[in-house]
């Protein structure tokens, strides 16, 4: 069963942070429970390099504030399937992502 803090709110040096999804999921009986938190994107604007630097900013705003105050918790980014397959692939952006 999972619990989930939809969205989940992060407080750090008088900043509030809302990340789109927290939730607890089981991954293993012997590895007990994984806490993540995900930040939805849907890459809708017309420049996929915008909606990128945003999605990228808040993701190293986001890790940064876990690391501070939930650090068990782990960050993923969700993008569309097609937003992946096409942009998330090339060299640089898969670069960029790989060294967060």
């Amino acid at each position: 069963m999972a619990n989930t803090h939809d969205p989940y709110e992060l407080r750090i040096g008088g900043v509030e942070m809302y990340i789109d999804i927290g939730a607890e999921q089981m991954i293993a009986a012997q590895r007990g429970n994984e806490k993540i938190a995900v930040e939805v994107k849907s890459f809708i604007s017309p420049s996929r390099i915008s909606d990128f630097h945003l999605a990228h900013g808040q993701f190293l705003d986001y890790r940064y504030a876990l690391e501070n105050e939930d650090p068990e918790r782990i960050l993923y980014l969700a993008v569309p399937h097609f937003v992946y397959q096409t942009f998330f692939n090339l060299a640089f952006i898969n670069f960029g992502f790989s060294t967060c």
